[in-house]
């Protein structure tokens, strides 16, 4: 029954789903009182309708005025506007107060404490309007003062007969306003809740800012720590790497040492490299956190570019038997990016090809894409290996994380390269997708925008203007 009659109010709130928890409810209960005050109400109108022996003008207009407040729930509904409301029920019920005051008993009229229900109810609704309430209720009251001293009371119903619809109305008015102290105190305590509330997420707020002001700063300071030894690493690693080759060079000319050896020199060059690499990476991965990566960008022939791709990345895929594939259309044209970045970022899409595909194909395809009245580079990287699994695919971008445990285990790897590829592209304006399926091997796609070279200062009558951004076949 009650969930019933709050649908019933509900139905004449508008935008009920935007409202806050406290506005909700003090627009419920202005509907509420609106639709059962003037219910009860109808009591005063009997009563003034039997005791009044000239039906006159004066009781079918407080008749008129007390079943208007039945309409307000619907300008509510219709204005969308709960202080206009407020403001004409505070206008009406001042206005048949003072009204039926001056008709009915004057200062002792049964009516007359409805005045000080009016001001407070307009206190309540217009708390943030209290000029205006004044304003209103002054005015009222000073036409019922200059209608006084014109006309005086008129006695159309002596008191005596008035004196039970004055004992009503007193418990009417006293029920009413024991209803909006009560509301009021929930409505406070409903606020005092909520300010609690907001209290403590602001202070939450707070810690976590300062969680990660404290979280950043650490991570800049790791950051330029991690700079800094790689920088260190790579003299002595570039030494141990070059030393090994000059030995390994020198034993091979003159055939002095074992295979033994020459194995071992293999193995040390071998994990000089690989430790190498691993330096580079972190590097990497240290001036994108600390946000010092430069592009340089320049302009650069599409065709050559992906070729001396495929010739870098042939040894490597050679090694597990794949043959890799260019479908670059001919004179693809030119474009205007950080031609060492993008290198790096599809020699590490192409090598992790190489890396989990044995006896396959892979293909790098090269084209133009317009999307959404934009011109893109895209890259896709295709292989036929082992593929990665929905689930895998959510932790692929994620610094130190591979595909899987098995996947560490069984291929090696940091876990840094395609963290580092997805940055460097968001760098230079660009993103990396992916699609894969378990056995059927995957596909990585590099999207980067077109731009064009910047316009160069002429420097003669016959200066030529910057070439565009890319030429099409």
């Amino acid at each position: 029954m009650l969930q019933k009659a709050i649908s019933l109010i509900d139905t004449f709130i508008p935008d009920k789903a935007l409202m806050e928890r406290a506005d909700l409810s003090v627009a419920r209960n202005f509907v509420f009182t609106h639709i059962i005050g003037p219910t009860f109400s109808q009591v005063i109108s009997i009563y003034l309708y039997r005791a009044d022996p000239n039906l006159g003008w004066q009781v079918w207009t407080i008749i008129t005025c007390i079943s208007l407040f039945w309409t307000l729930p619907f300008i509510y509904k219709w204005t969308r506007n709960i202080h206009m409301s407020a403001l004409l029920t505070v206008q009406l019920l001042t206005f048949t107060s003072l009204f039926g005051t001056f008709n009915y008993g004057g200062v002792s009229s049964p009516f007359f404490p409805w005045l000080i229900v009016a001001l407070l109810l307009g206190f309540f609704y217009l708390s943030d309007r209290k000029t205006l309430v004044v304003g209103v209720f002054a005015g009222n009251f000073a036409v019922f003062v200059a209608a006084y001293f014109a006309f005086g009371f008129p006695e159309r119903v002596p008191l005596a007969e008035l004196e039970s619809l004055g004992w009503m109305s007193i418990l009417a008015a006293t029920v009413y306003m024991s209803w909006m102290a009560i509301y009021y105190a929930s409505v406070m305590a409903m606020r005092s809740e909520l300010e609690i509330e907001a209290e403590h997420h602001r202070k939450t707020t707070e810690n976590l800012a300062e969680t990660k002001r404290r979280a950043d700063e650490a991570n800049r300071s790791k950051s330029i720590f991690l700079a800094k030894m790689s920088h260190e690493f790579r003299t002595p690693l570039n030494a141990i790497i070059g030393y090994s080759e000059l030995v390994l060079e020198a034993i091979e000319d003159e055939k002095s040492g074992s295979e033994q050896t020459v194995s071992d020199l293999k193995r040390i060059n071998s994990s000089g490299r690989h430790l190498l690499a691993l330096v580079n990476d972190i590097l990497d991965l240290s001036k994108i956190e600390s946000n010092t990566v430069e592009l340089v960008k320049s302009e650069f022939d599409l065709g050559r570019f992906a070729a001396e791709l495929v010739q870098t990345i042939e040894p490597m895929a050679a090694k597990n038997g794949n043959a890799i594939e260019l479908q670059c259309p001919p004179r693809v044209g030119t474009t205007y990016a950080d031609e060492t970045k993008l290198r790096q970022v599809l020699l590490n899409l192409l090598s992790n090809a190489c890396k989990f595909t044995k006896n396959g194909i892979i293909t790098l395809t090269v084209k133009y894409q317009k999307i959404i009245d934009r011109d893109w580079i895209e890259f896709r990287v295709a292989d036929t290996g082992i593929g990665i699994s929905a689930e895998d695919l959510k932790k692929l971008f994620t610094n130190y994380q591979q595909a899987s445990t098995r996947t560490s285990r069984n291929y090696g790897g940091t876990g840094l390269g395609l963290a580092i590829s997805q940055k460097l592209s968001a760098f230079m304006g660009g993103n990396i997708s992916v699609s894969s399926e378990p056995g059927r091997g995957s596909v990585f796609t590099v999207r980067l925008p077109v731009e064009r070279a910047p316009t160069r200062q002429p420097t003669s009558s016959s200066a030529t203007f910057a070439l565009q951004t890319f030429v099409t076949a």
